[in-house]
């Protein structure tokens, strides 16, 4: 009876060894696929991190490129293509409306529905191939306000904030708005700025 009660313990000590090694595996099993799981996403935010950012630069050389373009087209009055290649389509070129019309806020220009995503005449105003991402830009015409200043730094045409309309003391409001659109996985990261620019010669100034 003795020797058979000690076997009968010594088999019981031995399987609650054997469950207590298989919980520990199963343990320890979980904690290094969490830990590799963690590792993984971690990565993944980070390279998203990453393109988002890509994707921002990308679009805000949109914005400096648009404004370049306005610019020169409200000092030469028509839209340079002083660019290689030109970042400005032919279809918004041919219009109806032109871009250089709708920059000047023409008679029928300023209500153009063009957008980033659109085509033809009604489709982007600026196009960009910086890949791996593709870069639309569309530039509206908002309103025109006198410059801040008295009625007499006006009639005086003062220089700065005071000038004269005849000196150019008006501002003219666009909004540019950007897309760059990466051309593998199709997400796309918008942009959107308004900017004051004048007649006199200075450059626009973003305002939000």
């Amino acid at each position: 009876m003795r020797k058979e009660s000690k076997r009968n313990r010594i088999g019981s000590e031995q399987g609650i060894a054997l469950l207590t090694v298989v919980l520990l595996l199963v343990i320890m099993t979980t904690l290094a696929i969490a830990a590799i799981t963690a590792t993984g996403l971690e990565n993944r935010m980070a390279g998203f991190g990453a393109s988002m950012e890509t994707a921002g630069i990308a679009a805000e050389s949109c914005l400096g490129t648009s404004v370049n373009v306005l610019q020169r087209a409200l000092d030469d009055g028509e839209v340079a293509l002083a660019f290689s290649p030109s970042p400005v389509p032919a279809a918004s070129l041919a219009g109806p409306p032109t871009l250089a019309a709708e920059i000047r806020g023409e008679v029928g220009a300023e209500a153009d529905p063009d957008a980033p995503n659109g085509v033809g005449a009604a489709g982007p105003d600026i196009v960009l191939s910086l890949p791996p991402y593709t870069v639309n830009g569309d530039i509206d015409r908002l309103y025109i306000k006198a410059k801040s200043g008295s009625g007499l730094q006006f009639a005086g045409a003062y220089e700065g904030t005071g000038s004269s309309a005849a000196s150019g003391g008006v501002e003219i409001f666009y909004r540019i708005n950007c897309v760059a659109t990466n051309t593998a996985t199709g997400t796309a990261s918008p942009v959107t700025a308004v900017y004051a620019c004048t007649l006199s010669g200075e450059s626009c100034q973003r305002q939000l």
